[in-house]
């Protein structure tokens, strides 16, 4: 993977435009509904991934670790899919708990394997 920093700083932009589009649409249409799925964008996905992009930029080493490459690689489409699910959870859809756990551990899995990668560059 060429920059790490880079891709989680872009989608993490991708993420804040969604939140905020979320946000805006909840706030038009005094149907807040998808409040918890809106924090999540905004937390997990801006706020985190920036927190991801701008670590990596400030340690290119630990970028280029298979670790932080498992990071990203684990991280990115389980959190895309775990907002879809938490989207169709708050849409009656109550079938989805099951899958929405698994992306969930997987997104508690990837950030512990940034959780090592931040100890281990930063001694």
């Amino acid at each position: 993977m060429k920059n790490i920093s880079n891709w989680f700083l872009r989608l993490a932009v991708l993420y804040l435009i969604t939140g905020v589009g979320l946000g805006l649409y909840m706030a038009a249409s005094h149907n807040h509904v998808m409040h918890p799925v809106h924090a999540h964008l905004n937390l997990l996905g801006f706020v985190l991934m920036s927190l991801f992009g701008l670590f990596y930029r400030v340690v290119p080493q630990a970028a280029e670790t298979g670790l932080a490459k498992a990071h990203f690689w684990i991280y990115v489409p389980a959190h895309l899919v775990q907002m879809v699910l938490l989207a169709l959870l708050f849409m009656g859809q109550t079938q989805v708990e099951p899958a929405l756990a698994a992306a969930s551990m997987l997104v508690g899995a990837a950030i512990v394997c940034f959780a090592v990668v931040v100890w281990k560059w930063t001694q």
